[in-house]
């Protein structure tokens, strides 16, 4: 293995064990792990009109194509923006539809292979958001998430969702190009396209399933 990578996944080892301890001390909610979480339970939110209502519904029945993942969105980011990913993950965790979220610091086993249950995770997850910061754009690891998941959905189906911060149109990257962004600008503004970009993906994914069945 090369010297680079093999310092990598010690250095994200590393770091993703301070993460965690970061994380579960400073948040205000304990998330329920999706394996125990029951499906059936959820609520919701009512949407703008009928139709809404209905898609809403359809995505949160206990028989919707989307329990047919464990997770539904899978955060790829920088360690050193994990403070504005932990507000995100907060965000999606604690809205009606209870978005279930992989954040690698927090989700994997302690102990197991990076690079493994990072591919479980992208394989396991509907959406992927990818926050491309100065700080995502020097990381190979980053890159490497990337790939992985274009790899997964190399079209632009709606599962990847690239959010921008802190950087240039002209640093967008290339692989991305033929992929809508999310800029941010107003955090909570952009928290909320996130929202609505993984919730028209699951929306399309039951609708799709239900006129093939």
């Amino acid at each position: 293995m090369a010297d680079w990578f093999r310092q990598l996944l010690m250095k994200t080892r590393n770091s993703s064990n301070a993460s965690r301890s970061n994380f579960n001390s400073s948040t205000k909610y304990s998330p329920t792990p999706p394996s125990v979480r029951n499906s059936s339970s959820v609520t919701c939110s009512s949407g703008n009109g009928p139709n809404q209502v209905s898609a809403a519904s359809q995505v949160c029945s206990s028989d919707s194509a989307r329990w047919r993942k464990p997770y539904d969105v899978c955060i790829c980011h920088n360690e050193e923006d994990f403070g504005f990913v932990e507000g995100l993950v907060s965000y999606l965790e604690s809205q009606p539809e209870q978005f279930r979220c992989f954040l690698q610091p927090r989700d994997s086993a302690p102990g197991a292979a990076i690079v493994t249950e990072l591919c479980d995770a992208v394989q396991n997850s509907h959406c992927w958001v990818l926050l491309i910061t100065p700080n995502f754009l020097k990381d190979p690891w980053c890159r490497y998430q990337m790939h992985h998941a274009l790899t997964e959905a190399p079209m632009a189906n709606g599962r990847t969702i690239p959010l921008l911060k802190d950087i240039d149109r002209k640093d967008y990257p290339r692989e991305l190009r033929c992929i809508y962004y999310i800029s941010v600008t107003l955090q909570e503004n952009s928290f909320r396209q996130v929202k609505e970009a993984v919730m028209r993906y699951l929306q399309e994914l039951c609708q799709n399933t239900s006129s093939n069945s």
